[in-house]
């Protein structure tokens, strides 16, 4: 009996692979998406995670940013991304640092409080000024072939941001711009976010970083309206309606150079099909499974914990409605000592003493995730990503260790709060509290993610570090017809698109 062939073969329907189904389909191909889950989206889903709560929360990634316009634009994704008017508020005992986009007098204010003068908030705006031009100049590069390392130089168009961003430490710029411990604080948790790194030496905090500041061309973290299952919803849309087949329940088993794909379907039944160009939407650690072989997986650094509340928890600063703290991006416990120290606990093999972490309440700016009754009583959802939590923390003892990681992180934004978050958590029908916590290895388990590392992979520099990188796409392999579209591919990382948008203009332009 003959095999089913096919001009793309996408192993995995995550949001990378759908983009690049999408661009496939619509430019005439015939594609085949598989996907091991019941669900397309991947991480980037919308989900009731408490039985019986009315609350459709974004359970892993959350926020978007690097997601460009052009791909929006092009596959005409029926999507709406909110801006979140208030960018962060952080704690500093009975005050706190409040960046608000919509009052410039109200955000120095604050700055001269908590720091006690105008020299970091100065510092700031040339600071934050820097990384916009770098942004608007970088961002469009990503869909395009890579440059080398001095081309993207000359697109930046300037040295100091180039010695700040990409050859210095980014811990080192953080404190020889700004004077107050809190102000570094915040601007090095962009380095840090998913990355379990020393932003005084090592310069993936830099790439992290860059990557936080450079998406779609301003670095905005906006809402997605929905939650992020809207976004994976639009683009299976924008898929199917360009002819692309996706079929969920498809455990993808091997990947073969040649172009031959094994999966087996939910009943246990094995299929194969072939096709021209298979685009591997998986970590390069699974890959290098699927082609036979096998790789060192990464280490993931976070702690997830999702939340519904039944109200938002009283602040110790009485200047600051907690609507507007909570809206944007809310700092527990980051000053940089406080990063500094939580890492070395971690590296000691020591889950932090008092955990660094941020929250932020989607329903604040888009209340249609939560059910009628919920909107009315006055409940919010909370996500909260805790920093400095890897892998190697949770090995020894799961369950033991994640409890503790929790206890630990709530201990730590209670320290900042005027009452503990537990009096504000909802109860589930059940009685339990509306509060679950996903670790690295729980990702790793549950999501197939090794190591949990929720960038599939340490970041990579936008450029060709390798000259026989320079004018590909960042997602060729040593197998002709086999592409890396996941995150794990260079230019990846976070819910973008890019990867799965660079490995189809691969394709069509025949360069793989």
């Amino acid at each position: 009996m003959p095999r089913s062939h096919y001009d793309a073969v996408i192993a995995g329907a995550g949001h990378n692979g759908l983009v690049a189904a999408a661009y496939l389909a619509r430019a005439g191909r015939r594609v085949l998406v598989l996907e091991r889950l019941s669900h397309v989206g991947g991480l980037a889903v919308s989900a009731q995670a408490f039985p019986g709560v009315d609350a459709r929360l974004s359970r892993y990634s959350y926020l978007v940013s690097l997601l460009p316009g052009k791909v929006v634009s092009d596959l005409g994704l029926k999507l709406e991304l909110r801006r979140r008017r208030y960018a962060s508020y952080t704690p500093v005992g009975g005050t706190g640092l409040l960046v608000d986009n919509g009052d410039a007098d109200r955000t120095a204010a604050s700055f001269a409080a908590v720091t006690g003068g105008p020299g970091d908030l100065a510092a700031w705006h040339r600071f934050y000024g820097q990384t916009a031009r770098v942004a608007e100049r970088v961002a469009p590069t990503l869909l395009e072939p890579l440059r080398d390392r001095t081309a993207l130089r000359e697109v930046v168009g300037d040295a100091e941001a180039w010695r700040d961003l990409f050859e210095r430490p980014i811990g080192e710029v953080a404190r020889e711009r700004f004077g107050d411990d809190t102000v570094r604080g915040v601007v090095l948790t962009d380095a840090l976010i998913g990355t379990f790194a020393d932003p005084d030496k090592d310069l993936l905090a830099n790439r992290c970083f860059l990557y936080h500041v450079v998406g779609d061309g301003t670095g905005d973290w906006n809402v997605p309206v929905g939650g992020m299952g809207a976004v994976s919803g639009a683009l299976a849309e924008a898929a199917r309606s360009g002819g692309a087949e996706i079929r969920t329940g498809m455990e993808v088993l091997s990947i073969d150079p040649g172009g031959e794909v094994v999966f087996r379907d939910a009943e246990g039944a094995e299929h194969t099909v072939t096709g021209d160009h298979l685009l591997v939407n998986t970590p390069p650690a699974v890959m290098a499974r699927l082609l036979g072989g096998a790789q060192e997986p990464p280490e993931g650094a976070q702690l997830k914990v999702n939340m519904v509340l039944s109200r938002l928890p009283r602040l110790k600063d009485g200047s600051v409605d907690p609507v507007e703290a909570f809206s944007g991006t809310f700092h527990i416990n980051e000053g940089r000592d406080q990063l500094a120290l939580a890492y070395e606990q971690a590296v000691a093999g020591l889950i932090p003493e008092l955990p660094p972490a941020e929250v932020y309440c989607h329903s604040l700016t888009d209340s249609s995730i939560l059910g009628p009754s919920l909107r009315e009583a006055g409940a919010q959802t909370m996500t909260l990503f805790g920093l400095h939590m890897p892998a190697r923390l949770f090995r020894k003892n799961p369950e033991k260790a994640r409890s503790e990681a929790l206890a630990a992180t709530l201990a730590s934004i209670n320290s900042v709060l005027a009452e503990p978050i537990e009096d504000c958590l909802l109860r589930a029908p059940d009685g339990s509290y509306c509060l679950e916590a996903k670790t690295p290895v729980d990702l790793e388990n549950e999501a197939g993610l090794p190591g949990g590392h929720i960038f599939h992979r340490d970041l990579s520099w936008p450029f060709a570090e390798d000259p026989a990188e320079t004018g590909r796409w960042g997602v060729e392999t040593e197998h002709e017809r086999i592409l890396l579209c996941g995150a794990g591919a260079r230019r990846g990382g976070g819910v973008s698109g890019i990867p799965g948008h660079n490995a189809a203009m691969a394709v069509l332009a025949g360069n793989s």
